[in-house]
């Protein structure tokens, strides 16, 4: 975690960010905004700024997304009237911390921002497969191509990657291809040098140096111009890279992710993706479902969402009413997770029984939600009822409990054949038939090989 520090309240601040170091925190002070983007354009980049009120937060931020730099901004200061706080917020700050600094908050508020970057939230087999995948290969230094929707999570699978690799302590920069202007990208990209071209007023270090030892996550990869392609390549292969206007290449150490929505493989078909860019991208395939695809995710999702935006505008948690549960699973969700994020945000500002009833679960304009209809939304329904009574079916069981019925409904499966029980659950045919053996010494009906379990009406 690296923590920037904008300001003159030298004596508060220097106590903020001694409480932030030994939270773990990196710290680095600016007296300016200036001074401050002197400091993210040389490449020492921040997880999160915190800005002394009395500066103009409203120009802070503008200024911060004119130089395409996306970190969150806190505010601070002495002034103990809300006003101060409202207008930073108002402007885009994410929280208002008053000092004296709480080293309680100062905490809570880091701890917050990394949990943001980094959790993860599911509950379906589809998901949980990809999430294991993703554990797996974490730890190796192994480029990644993340595919699925917009919306699905992507940049959450990468950050949840990064967070649990050898280079966790390192940065995690960010770029998306798609925003920015074609003849922008390759200085955002790789720097380049005072003079390199009309308003390269000063030299600027690129996303490849920022992310160095870190890792580098390459956003919508797919809508990067064929020609810029192939330097990305030779950076990648050469963990080399040249400024635009420099004379000597760079030497960068970093891990690449890279997302994308489109088919590559037609885009290398039809010639607007690099065949050897994307063998080098796709050692690894994070294949995100579509969140219509994991509707056991539905519900876990959005009770997630309320209690966040709940907390964040300071009303109260309402459960979640049956019948908008049901509206929920029910839903197509064309734009996936971003799209129920938003919904769940609007349904916590608009609910005003003792519930988030189907009345508050509504479009930007206010109109009702068309659920989903027909053979589809009932699958989907019907699973992710499924996935949430099997989960609440463990709570209040022992694991014993648990794994005795998981043998025997696995046996009864497959008749009694003891082999395939055994390659099913995972385990010797020894382990099997000792815990047989011990099921039967407490009275428990066993089926016999070619036999399955009667059942007891």
């Amino acid at each position: 975690m690296r923590l920037l520090i904008v300001g003159t309240l030298e004596g508060q601040l220097i106590t903020a960010s001694k409480i932030a170091m030994d939270g773990g925190a990196a710290v680095v002070h600016a007296d300016t905004v200036d001074d401050m983007l002197k400091t993210l354009r040389s490449g020492r980049g921040a997880d999160l700024v915190m800005a002394d009120v009395d500066l103009d937060i409203g120009d802070l931020i503008a200024r911060l997304e004119g130089e395409r730099i996306h970190v969150p901004v806190v505010a601070c200061g002495v002034k103990t009237d809300a006003t101060a706080a409202v207008n930073a917020i108002r402007a885009g700050a994410k929280e208002y911390i008053p000092l004296p600094p709480d080293p309680e908050m100062i905490a809570a508020v880091l701890a917050a921002v990394a949990r943001e970057r980094s959790s993860i939230i599911y509950r379906d087999n589809a998901m949980a497969a990809v999430v294991r995948l993703a554990e797996q290969i974490a730890g190796s230094d192994a480029s990644i191509l993340v595919t699925g929707e917009s919306g699905s999570g992507k940049e959450v699978i990468s950050r949840f990657v990064h967070a649990r690799s050898n280079r966790a302590d390192k940065p995690f920069i960010s770029i998306n291809c798609a925003a920015i202007p074609e003849h922008l990208l390759e200085s955002e990209l790789f720097g380049h040098e005072k003079g390199a071209f009309t308003g390269a007023v000063a030299r600027r270090i690129g996303k490849f140096e920022e992310a160095s030892g870190g890792t580098l996550l390459l956003d919508e990869i797919s809508e990067m111009d064929v020609r810029l392609q192939a330097k990305l390549l030779r950076a990648i292969q050469e963990r080399v890279i040249d400024r635009v206007g420099g004379s000597k290449p760079v030497a960068v150490d970093i891990r690449i992710i890279a997302t994308s929505n489109r088919d590559l493989a037609e885009a290398v078909r039809v010639g607007t993706f690099r065949e050897d860019l994307l063998y080098r991208l796709n050692v690894v395939n994070l294949k995100l479902p579509p969140l219509r695809e994991r509707p056991g995710d539905i519900l876990e999702l959005a009770g997630h969402f309320v209690e966040r935006y709940a907390q964040e505008n300071g009303v109260p948690k309402r459960p979640i009413s049956d019948e908008a549960r049901a509206m929920l699973v029910a839903n197509p969700w064309p734009g996936n997770v971003r799209e129920l994020e938003n919904t769940m945000h609007r349904a916590v500002l608009l609910a005003t029984g003792d519930a988030i009833d189907v009345d508050a679960i509504r479009m930007p304009d206010g109109s009702p939600i068309a659920a989903g209809q027909g053979a589809d939304a009932r699958v989907a329904a019907s699973a992710a009822a499924t996935a949430e009574a099997v989960s609440r079916a463990f709570v209040g069981r022992t694991v014993a409990d648990v794994e005795r019925d998981l043998i025997l409904d696995t046996l009864d499966h497959c008749l009694g054949n003891r082999t395939h029980a055994a390659k099913i659950l995972g385990i010797s045919i020894r382990t099997l038939r000792n815990k047989l053996n011990q099921y039967a010494d407490e009275g428990l009906d066993v089926p016999a090989p070619g036999e399955a379990r009667v059942a007891v009406a």
